[in-house]
């Protein structure tokens, strides 16, 4: 396994910032490209839709998302060096299997994947897998967690990623693109 840790050094570097947007018939997978985690822009984007996608299923929410999120990694030329997905790689506060760990484990544990969590769950500030991250003048953080990368690598890369407000430029670029708004 492929375990990155923070270095400034590493300004360069494919950055795949993925999200899924569903319709009522099916889904819309976009992907945003970065050369690094500072870029302004991205270098490339992808979108792929997905005609049928299982339905919502409480504490199963990765048999939706997951094959969406593939699919659109499929389009990329090549593998990144990182993933950052909307969500969870590990759930407070038990730390059993999210989103992003799936996607992790879909990869073959070769390339690492963080989260970018919105929301917390209850029991989340107690987690030492979980890092709250202040962006922008935002008073409510985003919760960062990660596999195949140490979790405070991850959270640096996040306080440093384009954008001066608390969801990071390339993660509302790749909403909006899922959404058909870009």
């Amino acid at each position: 396994m492929r375990r990155l840790v923070y270095s400034k050094l590493e300004n360069t570097m494919t950055v795949a910032v993925l999200d899924v947007y569903y319709r009522k018939e099916g889904a819309r997978a976009a992907c945003v490209l970065a050369d690094s985690w500072a870029a302004p822009a991205p270098s490339s984007t992808y979108v792929q839709f997905i005609e049928k996608v299982e339905p919502y299923k409480p504490g199963s929410f990765y048999r939706r998302e997951l094959p969406c999120l593939m699919a659109v990694l499929r389009l990329l030329p090549e593998t990144p060096t990182v993933v950052v997905v909307d969500g969870y790689v590990w759930l407070p506060p038990s730390g059993r299997s999210g989103l992003g760990a799936y996607l992790y484990e879909a990869l073959g544990k070769t390339t690492p994947v963080i989260g970018i969590a919105k929301s917390s769950f209850a029991g989340t500030e107690a987690c030492a897998f979980v890092i709250p991250v202040h962006r922008g003048m935002s008073k409510r953080p985003l919760y960062i967690t990660a596999a195949g990368i140490e979790v405070e690598s991850a959270a640096q890369w996040v306080r440093g990623i384009a954008g001066k407000y608390r969801i990071p430029k390339l993660a509302r670029m790749a909403d909006q693109l899922a959404r058909g708004k870009l």
